[in-house]
């Protein structure tokens, strides 16, 4: 045979296999049957069922959000997370602290310790509108350590908690609030006491003298009398006037009936 005749002989071959029609395999079937089924399978929403029965997914991916997010502060302290005392063993002592509503709404506010026998605070808490602030008065007295062991500088175990609340408006202040509406009570701060050396001029001290000095010259502010509100003479002597002006009515009518009677 002649290389021609091998030539065309292949190129028949060739022509005849792609002339030939295509059968899928098995696997190609199997997979379009499925893919026909899955077509032919009734749709399921995601969405919530008419009946209730499963609650909506927004609802439980929100709440976990808002579990992740920082919780927002409703008031500033100053100090930010320490209470600074004098250390004087054996006395009761007093630190200040300045707290101020920096939200758009009436906030109430409420002290906690992990030391209620020697700890007290002044005044326990309040209910502060947006933008006022006052100047808490916190008193401890401080124990006489064992073996000369030196206060200053260090760690103490006694800790204060600053607890805020959102209330609707001017009320006067109840610490059951807290108690009623504890699921909305934030924690504001927890404060660590630090003990300072009152014979030694440091920042810290001197900015405790002046706020001690502020809290005692708030507090005799609030223990003035309230102005009186009542109702005021206007004018200066209408009272005056008008006994007057009724005498002289109560005159000329006696006259009158002199008058008459003769």
């Amino acid at each position: 045979m002649t290389i021609a005749d091998q030539k065309s002989s292949s190129d028949g071959k060739v022509w005849g296999f792609f002339k030939r029609p295509f059968r899928p395999s098995g696997n190609t079937t199997v997979t379009t049957s499925s893919t026909s089924s899955s077509h032919n399978a009734p749709q399921h929403s995601n969405g919530p069922q008419g009946d209730g029965s499963n609650p909506p997914a927004t609802n439980s991916v929100s709440s976990v959000a808002r579990s992740l997010l920082p919780t927002r502060r409703r008031l500033k302290l100053d100090p930010h997370n320490k209470l600074y005392f004098p250390c004087e063993p054996g006395k009761q002592v007093r630190s200040a602290i300045r707290i101020k509503n920096t939200s758009k709404s009436y906030v109430a506010f409420k002290f906690q310790t992990t030391a209620p026998k020697s700890c007290f605070m002044r005044p326990p808490g309040a209910i502060l509108s947006p933008g006022e602030s006052i100047i808490a008065t916190v008193f401890k007295f401080v124990e006489v350590p064992e073996n000369n062991e030196k206060l200053v500088d260090q760690k103490s175990r006694v800790k204060f908690k600053i607890m805020s609340l959102k209330v609707k408006g001017a009320m006067d202040y109840v610490p059951e609030l807290f108690d009623e509406l504890k699921d909305q009570v934030a924690i504001e701060q927890i404060l660590r006491v630090v003990f300072l050396d009152p014979e030694r001029s440091t920042p810290a001290m001197e900015k405790l003298k002046r706020q001690l000095a502020d809290a005692d010259a708030a507090l005799e502010e609030r223990k003035k009398p309230p102005e009186d509100t009542g109702p005021k003479i206007i004018g200066e002597g209408l009272v005056i006037d008008e006994w007057k002006e009724r005498r002289e009515r109560y005159l000329a009518r006696q006259q009158v009936e002199g008058v008459d009677s003769a």
